[in-house]
């Protein structure tokens, strides 16, 4: 496949001298090639993006949702086809990236509902003959900066949202994972959008920079890792932009004695080891308590062993390959970083190789007992299919450990009772809390809440907080007095 951008309602073949190879990690094999474009097509996208925005803010929310509409409807009738593209470029199994798609679409049916979510506020009378009225304008130019985790739900918590409010909308996806997009935006070209309205934009660092920098871009979101997240943040701050950017997570789930068992480990594998564990709500290490310790270690050491790893769109796979050959070395080295600090691995996914797939960057699911507090191996994002065990006496060690990390996206809790229930839910500092919940991942009309170094900014991706965030308020404080006209 070509890689294009998407300029102005045009496909544009970029003028770029560098490419980054987008391989299928299952198999090792090049699928495309990602041109690394600059500041030349970050300038373009946001000039057409600036040129359409009168026409688009001035169109009627209720005229620009049936664009979002008709989207809506070619994601579902396309889904298999993008799911392939998902499972082809990032690993994931093609459950896992049908799945995927069902968060895009959801977003899109939020985001249609803008008319009335977006409504302004009126208090007549504030003082005699004097109302008061307050305005939802969009931003102007918008965009985002997407990861290779998730390339077509993670532009969609922001998309659907700026362009529903009236904001042109400039996408940069990862140019690791660049053919999703390239379908995707065929789809939108088919949906009929105002020249203009929405741009895409494949490259790297440099058209990061020059998405930050480019004063006509007035909002810019991004989801990856925290040191990026808070590079991101800065740079577009400093240059006086709206920034939401979502970073890394280590997120603990605690294990009580009264759990379910068998339920808490089918659904702590599913979080761990699903999407091969690279998404920002993967559980990372599970906290026992008590007696709690005896019932679930064998159980999901069992579970992490018998987990079928190979390409995503063979019959029964159960997760997919880690994102490239650089990232399984890496995740491979905190594993063994990890046992030299003191953990056990007694389900070991080193060294995997699937038959078949020989040239594919395989981990297979691995289990880190005995992790230590404080090693840099329970500090350090692994971003990979493994989970690291760790034992405490009771429920209070447990939630001072699970606010000890520096991230704060998920925290979760297995148990039958109420009580303990409310005091994680109140006490444990994370922005997404997961009771007897895996993957703790919010519906559309709620916010993404991410906190401490998961998360920089004030407004959170999805529900209200995207509609905050995609529009500004104006007030305006009007006096009409009798006869007035009289006097002209």
């Amino acid at each position: 496949m070509e890689i294009l951008n998407y300029i102005n309602g045009d496909w544009v073949k970029p003028e770029a001298t560098e490419f980054v190879d987008v391989i299928n990690p299952a198999t090792g094999a090049v699928i495309a090639h990602t041109p690394l474009c600059g500041i030349d097509a970050v300038e373009a996208a946001a000039q057409a993006g600036q040129q359409a925005f009168p026409a688009w803010r001035s169109t009627p929310a209720q005229e620009r949702i049936q664009y979002l509409f008709r989207l809506r409807d070619l994601l579902q009738a396309n889904k298999d086809e993008i799911a392939r593209h998902i499972t082809n470029e990032s690993g994931k199994t093609f459950e896992e990236a049908r799945a995927e798609i069902v968060r895009m679409v959801e977003n899109v049916e939020v985001a249609c509902g803008i008319p009335m979510l977006a409504k302004g506020e009126v208090s007549e009378d504030i003082a005699p003959g004097i109302d008061e009225i307050m305005l939802r304008q969009p931003v102007g130019v918008c965009a985002t900066v997407s990861p290779f985790n998730f390339p077509g739900m993670v532009p969609f918590w922001f998309l659907p949202y700026a362009v529903a409010l009236g904001n042109p909308f400039i996408v940069k996806p990862s140019e690791r994972v660049s053919t999703t997009m390239q379908l995707i935006f065929r789809l939108i070209e088919q949906a009929g959008f105002p020249k203009g309205v929405l741009n895409m934009v494949n490259g790297a660092k440099e058209a990061v920079d020059g998405i930050l920098d480019h004063p006509s871009i007035r909002a810019i979101t991004f989801v990856g890792s925290t040191s990026v997240a808070r590079y991101i943040y800065r740079r577009g701050a400093e240059n006086g932009k709206r920034v939401q950017a979502q970073g890394g997570a280590k997120n603990p789930v605690v294990v009580m004695p009264d759990a379910d068992m068998d339920m808490a480990v089918k659904i702590i594998a599913d979080s761990a080891f699903g999407c091969a564990g690279q998404r920002c709500l993967a559980v990372s290490w599970a906290v026992t308590v008590a007696e709690a310790r005896d019932q679930f270690y064998e159980s999901i050491c069992d579970a992490a062993a018998s987990r079928k790893v190979g390409y995503g769109l063979d019959d029964g796979v159960q997760m997919g390959p880690v994102i490239s050959r650089q990232s399984r070395a890496r995740i491979e080295q905190l594993i063994g970083l990890g046992a030299s600090e003191g953990a056990s691995v007694p389900v070991d996914g080193r060294g995997t190789v699937v038959k078949g797939y020989e040239g594919g960057s395989f981990v297979r699911p691995t289990i880190l007992a005995d992790m230590q507090p404080g090693s840099q191996v329970w500090k350090t994002e692994i971003f990979g299919p493994v989970l690291g065990l760790m034992h405490v006496n009771t429920f209070e060690e447990a939630i001072a450990l699970a606010n000890s990390g520096i991230y704060g996206n998920q925290a979760s809790l297995f148990t039958a009772s109420g009580s303990l229930a409310r005091k994680f839910r109140y006490e444990v500092d994370a922005g997404n809390i997961g009771i007897n919940i895996g993957v703790a991942a919010p519906m559309a009309f709620f916010p993404f809440s991410g906190w401490k170094e998961s998360f920089f900014g004030d407004m959170h991706g999805q529900g209200m907080d995207a509609i905050e965030f995609f529009s500004q308020k104006k007030v305006v404080i009007e006096r009409w007095p009798k006869g007035w006209s009289r006097k002209f």
